[in-house]
């Protein structure tokens, strides 16, 4: 992972460089808020951990102006500043973690770990793509070659799904919990139906069938 440190005591800077380089970060290390607002520019990092108290623009102001400019980059803030208030404010001004200095380094490493599981849960496919098949999860559109085909919620929701499984078999009980939320076989033939519509919409005028029926068990979303 690649750490900016941003720390004007270079006794402090030297410390956490080293450590986390020992820990197998790749880190370097700016000593003033308008070098991260330029190092921010590239996207080449992966995590800032930032003072505070810093000379020329402070830390707070830097991740103001790194958040305004929409970068999302996790931020760690440091500061010898550790009132309620003091975190509070480091809190809403973008930071994602505040910790008190002075601290032990295992803590500050494990707070790094945390932050960088938090922003990888945030790290999620907008798309979907399976033999010419196209979901666009964010417009709710889908695609197939150049065609795009109307869905209904539900429809949307049971193909998505089919999907993020393709190549796997889906049995019905999979299906009544993931698109239905139901932890029980109504006995109905809900799922039939519904896979029905789908197959017209999504197979119909099209060579290769993409929606295939496993008797007796589910479906499978693929052409082979």
């Amino acid at each position: 992972m690649h750490i900016l440190v941003v720390e004007d005591d270079s006794t402090m800077a030297r410390h956490i460089v080293h450590g986390l380089t020992e820990a197998g970060h790749d880190v370097d290390h700016v000593s003033d808020g308008r070098d991260m607002l330029r190092a921010a520019a590239d996207d080449s990092v992966d995590m800032f951990v930032v003072d505070r108290m810093l000379p020329g623009m402070d830390g707070l102001s830097a991740i103001q102006a790194v958040r305004a400019a929409g970068n999302e980059t996790p931020v760690l803030i440091l500061s010898a500043l550790g009132d309620v208030d003091d975190r509070v404010h480091g809190l809403k001004a973008g930071g994602d973690d505040y910790l008190v200095k002075p601290f032990a380094f295992s803590e500050l490493i494990a707070r790094i770990e945390a932050l960088a599981r938090r922003a990888a849960s945030r790290e999620v496919n907008t798309s979907l793509q399976v033999d010419g098949l196209h979901m666009n999860l964010l417009a709710r559109q889908v695609f197939r070659e150049d065609i795009e085909i109307d869905l209904k919620p539900r429809e949307f929701q049971l193909l998505e799904y089919l999907m993020r499984n393709a190549g796997h078999v889906v049995t019905r009980a999979m299906l009544l919990e993931a698109v239905w939320h139901y932890h029980f076989d109504p006995q109905t033939n809900v799922i039939d139906v519904h896979v029905s519509r789908l197959r017209q919409k999504i197979d119909k005028g099209f060579e290769q069938p993409l929606i295939h029926t496993v008797r007796g068990i589910g479906y499978v979303l693929g052409t082979s």
